[in-house]
């Protein structure tokens, strides 16, 4: 099967074009075919052409497409409205499943650790995005995912494994006395991977149930800030 993954959660995104469910040279069942970078602001104008290219430039058309992973939050309002749209259009044409994946859950399962796993990654205005996760997965558990400011975050990961691929963010929670795992830059190659790991378990959602994962405040927690 014919996967691909997009991202256009931050600055700079990505596309990738991978096999997924045939043995691989190495026993495995997924391969990258390619990853494609996609420059910051004209996410718009680039996304349909460059899945064009990548897929003739590969020997593909968009039918030879078997399913979608698609980065669905959290991360720049605009950047994930037109990955998700193009995802969704692609996927209602072609009537293929969609795998959304938080970048959050991503840095939980790239970094191979186990136990009880703190993802973080930067919300801009002093806050973090995390999402608390305890591998391997138990069934029936639900991951936590909320903003927290720098300061609530260094005093309640005490206990846990950070995973980031900020690298400033690792090196404070490390001088904390944090134990860190530091992630290598996130792209769309990740988000194909997690996309397979929920399309093997049926875990995929309709062009209509595609939703931006934005992590937002809540309206009290909004107002204690102003009042603060």
């Amino acid at each position: 099967m014919l996967l691909l993954a997009i991202d256009t959660s931050g600055k700079n995104g990505s596309i990738a074009l991978a096999r997924a469910g045939e043995p691989t040279a190495e026993g495995g069942d997924f391969e990258m075919i390619e990853i494609a970078p996609l420059a910051g602001g004209t996410f718009s104008a680039q996304l349909i052409p460059q899945i064009a290219e990548l897929l003739s430039r590969n020997g593909f058309d968009k039918s030879a497409i078997g399913a979608f992973a698609v980065a669905s939050g959290p991360g720049s309002f605009t950047g994930l409205r037109i990955g998700l749209a193009a995802v969704k259009a692609l996927a209602e044409v072609l009537d293929k499943p969609i795998a959304a994946i938080s970048l959050l859950e991503v840095c939980a399962f790239t970094g191979g650790a186990q136990g009880k796993l703190m993802a973080a990654l930067d919300a801009g205005r002093s806050d973090l995005y995390i999402g608390e996760y305890e591998l391997p997965v138990e069934a029936g558990s639900t991951p936590k995912e909320r903003i927290l400011t720098r300061a609530e975050f260094l005093a309640q990961a005490q206990g846990w494994t950070v995973v980031t691929p900020d690298s400033a963010l690792a090196e404070a929670a490390s001088a904390a006395g944090l134990s860190v795992l530091t992630l290598p830059p996130l792209s769309a190659a990740e988000v194909a991977r997690q996309g397979w790991r929920k399309l093997k378990s049926g875990a995929t959602v309709t062009p209509e149930q595609l939703e931006a994962n934005y992590i937002r405040r809540t309206d009290a927690e909004m107002l204690e800030r102003i009042g603060s």
